[in-house]
């Protein structure tokens, strides 16, 4: 207790050092307050409309593309890219806004579907071919009589994903790109080898169950071939050729065993899903698709916006960095530029007054988001350098708890320090009424190991936390956690009241000494800002099975009696811990809905349908001492 109020006294003395705040710009009036039917009128009035052209690609397939030109517009003009495997037959949304900023703001404004989806020809790829069609693209807009041959690629989710591999392509005419949460384009990156976010620690996650269900559409409908233009954009008038499949009971279909015939189980042919599944976290195959690796180069100005609560803020950040550092000398790594915001993926246009974020209210979010995008693109498309100053902070972040927008030069704020927190217990952790705690002091030999049971059949509830596009199954965000910490199978471990706030602005790593008598489990951490209230906030999540520990290309048993060192993949946030709350850290084997469960059989857990109960130990002692590690600003 000593060491802990040490701590926090110089922790506060150095306050006045902590990473400088930013007041966020506020949202720019023009067009928020619009209607969709004002702006498509604003649309009809202010641009000329080409609908469903098949821009053509290397091999002769065609990709639908939609083209919007300012008809007021003077001299070659640079083009916005927005590419997505979704239904954009009718522009909505902040797709709907975009188009109307950018033709306010004297670009071109394309909107392409991918191969294989809606009017576009061609067999589906997930991430749409980045290398060639993503190529080719760029190719033919920068051709265009009216194009200034400078394009900037923009999008969230899907459409940044597809970016990334792009961006290593060196394309002469792609001048800068906005990606927006692209997680799901990254295949390996520094400590995290996620696969797209197909993995997390070598255990699946369900999201892309649910999302390729209703994205994959390998039988799909296609109109005939050789329509002229026209005729193809009075179809798009009546017809999307949106599928509308069969609803499903995700929160039942879940639970169904074998993974292997989740999708086809409930009559679906074979497609993504089927490939995908039967992939180990080190299939070759990982890396002959779209996903972007970091063996590969980086070349083009980029501005990132990443959220807290996100599916992948960890390898979003990394690949930040990765683009920072993949050539320092050169303009494209100069010129990387974050916005982190307290939301779920793909919020951002959602920034502003009392954004609550599950049951967490994160205070005043606001943040121009429009004017951050074209402030950018005007830079490099326009060759306006004042409009986006190399004096911008390269990290923009929102300290939550805290509630304010801050700044630095890099991730992490260069002056935070690691702080290892340790786990104790006399034995008894389970659940937030035992007796583990947390603590600066490293363990004695006095204390005991903590034991749980994990049974698949019966796994821990995903409550919150950074997750996305599942269906329903878990909604993103700051959710209170007693209800999981009430269970036996729950090992949880909490400071005493904090002295003074602590803020944590980076990377999260735990490390934890483990022993099982099943031959493979799961050990899932899960970070928690404990309220003066009683109210467990969770912060942030990781997973990491066991058979992995020595990496993702080496899978090894576990044998009974055995202790193993796990080392999770860190997680990334940037929290203010206030004075007279408590930081918290539970430990289980599942983490259910978001993971798909461990049967702890040791065999197959795609193909398997029987699970084993597993006899699970968490070590915390000299020679054997489990902590967690936080990135903490003075």
């Amino acid at each position: 207790m000593r060491i802990w109020k040490r701590l926090g006294a110089a922790l506060m003395a150095l306050a006045t050092l902590s990473s400088t705040s930013l007041a966020a710009p506020a949202p720019a009036p023009q067009f928020s307050g619009y209607s969709e039917a004002a702006l498509h009128a604003f649309l009809a009035k202010n641009a000329t409309v080409q609908s469903k052209l098949l821009v053509p690609m290397r091999d002769g397939i065609g990709l639908s593309t939609d083209i919007y030109l300012p008809k007021d517009a003077e001299g070659p003009l640079p083009a916005i890219f927005w590419r997505t495997p979704y239904d954009y037959n009718t522009v909505n949304g902040s797709l709907l806004q975009l188009a109307v900023q950018a033709i306010d703001h004297g670009y071109a404004f394309v909107i392409q579907n991918e191969r294989g989806r809606y009017f576009s020809e061609g067999k589906y790829q997930i991430l749409g071919y980045p290398q060639t069609d993503g190529y080719d693209a760029l190719t033919w807009i920068s051709q265009q009589a009216w194009s200034n041959h400078k394009v900037g690629t923009l999008g969230c989710s899907s459409s940044a994903e597809w970016q990334l591999a792009l961006a290593a392509q060196k394309h002469p005419a792609l001048a800068a790109m906005v990606a927006m949460s692209a997680g799901a384009g990254i295949g390996r990156v520094g400590p995290f080898e996620e696969q797209g976010n197909w993995y997390t620690g070598g255990v699946p996650r369900t999201l892309f169950f649910v999302w390729l269900y209703g994205v994959d559409n390998p039988l799909r409908a296609n109109i005939p071939a050789g329509l002229d233009p026209a005729m193809r954009a009075r179809i798009g008038t009546y017809n999307d050729l949106a599928a509308l499949k069969p609803k499903v009971d995700w929160t039942k279909r879940i639970k169904h065993l074998p993974l292997s015939d989740m999708l086809t189980g409930l009559g679906e042919p074979p497609g993504t899903y089927e490939q995908f599944i039967a992939r180990k976290p080190n299939d070759p195959a990982w890396f002959q698709g779209g996903l972007y690796h970091d063996n590969e180069g980086w070349n083009v100005p980029a501005l990132w916006f990443n959220a807290w609560y996100d599916v992948s803020i960890g390898p979003n950040m990394a690949l930040f960095n990765h683009a920072r550092e993949a050539d320092p000398s050169s303009q494209a790594s100069q010129n990387q530029y974050a916005v982190i915001a307290p939301v779920p993926h793909c919020q951002y246009f959602n920034l502003g007054p009392d954004t609550v974020v599950g049951e967490r209210n994160m205070g005043d979010t606001s943040f121009d988001t429009y004017g951050a995008i074209f402030s950018w693109f005007d830079r490099w498309l326009k060759a306006e350098p004042a409009a986006f100053p190399a004096t911008t902070p390269h990290v923009r972040y929102y300290m939550m708890g805290e509630n304010k927008w801050r700044q630095a030069a890099q991730w992490p704020p260069a002056d935070a320090k690691p702080l290892r927190l340790y786990l104790h217990s006399q034995g008894g952790a389970n659940s937030l009424y035992g007796d583990g705690k947390l603590s600066t002091a490293p363990p004695t030999a006095k204390e005991r190991d903590d034991r749980f049971v994990y049974d698949p059949l019966n796994p821990v509830q995903t409550i919150g936390g950074g997750d996305c596009c599942n269906g329903g199954l878990v909604t993103a965000g700051a959710f209170d956690q007693r209800l999981v910490e009430a269970r036996q199978d729950v090992l949880v471990y909490t400071t005493e009241p904090l002295t003074a706030p602590i803020d944590v602005a980076g990377g999260v790593k735990p490390v934890l000494f483990v022993s099982s008598d099943a031959k493979d489990t799961d050990f899932a951490v899960k970070l928690v800002d404990v309220a003066p209230d009683g109210t467990a906030y969770i912060i942030g999540d990781t997973i990491l099975r066991a058979r992995y520990r020595d990496g993702l290309d080496h899978e090894v048993m576990m044998q009974p009696g055995e202790t193993y060192r796990l080392s999770p993949t860190p997680m990334t946030t940037a929290i203010r811990f206030e004075k007279g709350h408590r930081i918290r850290v539970e430990i289980t084997s599942s983490d259910f809905p978001k993971f798909a469960r461990n049967l702890n059989t040791g065999g197959d857990n795609v193909t398997e349908s029987k699970a084993v109960v597993a006899k699970n130990a968490v070590h915390h002692a000299p020679g054997a001492v489990s902590f967690l590690e936080l990135s903490v600003l003075p």
